[in-house]
């Protein structure tokens, strides 16, 4: 681990954990930061460890997953540039309940728990933002379960592709951010029907080839992630009756 850089610092300052503090409690919070520089399949921390720290990504890419009783791993999340995670079980000196790696080359600043407990006890504010960041992780937990469930694997990866498209049409070249096995298993995909996914996707102009993935038309990828959430509204409001 070395001392953060001040852009690692800037960065780290407009997590959304510290966007309710003033900018002397996040400059406190901040005092005793470090950071560590990943190669992909790095690990912060692995699961059931003591929780030590809470971490800040400030490039590339980190995975948070967990071990199943039957050894698989299930992804829980991907997370990049300005996303934080592990806040709330350093707060209250836990236990992680996942692992989290490197899925690309990353670099983190690392914040250490005993630090912000300390910080919690000169300014409870600090408090308070914790918990909201957990109740905001939370919230995205459940809408990822809800996209599992209420899409196919078809509208899932064209939501993921849509996501990474700079522009709204026309069309465009991008990047995968990271290894098809890690995109499966955060759409809740098997790596072989991934694949049929892409070759499906053909048809509304996306070619998917190695990492790099042209798409011809984004408003028609667009659309059809916005055709597939109407429909599953309408799904779910002829189960309950209920109307939106």
């Amino acid at each position: 681990m070395a001392a953060p850089t001040p852009d690692d610092l800037r960065a780290a300052s407009q997590i959304a954990v510290f966007s309710g503090l003033n900018p002397r409690e996040v400059q406190r919070l901040l005092a005793q930061a470090t950071v560590i520089d990943l190669e992909p399949g790095q690990s912060l921390f692995r699961q059931g460890d003591a929780a030590a720290a809470f971490f800040i990504v400030i490039t590339g890419w980190v995975k948070l997953y967990r071990i199943t009783p039957a050894g698989d791993e299930t992804v829980l999340h991907v997370l990049t540039k300005g996303e934080s995670f592990a806040e709330a079980v350093a707060f209250v000196g836990g236990r992680y309940p996942a692992t989290a790696s490197a899925a690309t080359d990353a670099r983190v600043v690392v914040i250490p728990a005993h630090h912000v407990i300390n910080c919690v006890r000169e300014m409870p504010d600090i408090a308070l933002a914790m918990i909201a960041s957990t109740s905001q992780h939370l919230h995205r937990l459940v809408q990822r379960v809800e996209q599992l469930s209420a899409q196919s694997g078809l509208q899932r990866v064209a939501e993921f592709l849509a996501g990474l498209c700079p522009n709204m049409d026309g069309s465009c070249t991008i990047s995968l951010p990271y290894d098809k096995t890690l995109i499966a298993g955060r759409l809740g995909l098997k790596p072989e029907s991934l694949s049929r996914v892409f070759a499906k996707l053909r048809s509304v102009g996306v070619d998917v080839r190695a990492s790099d993935v042209v798409v011809s038309e984004v408003a028609q990828l667009r659309s059809l992630v916005a055709s597939d959430r109407i429909r599953a509204r309408g799904s779910s409001n002829g189960r309950h009756g209920v109307p939106c």
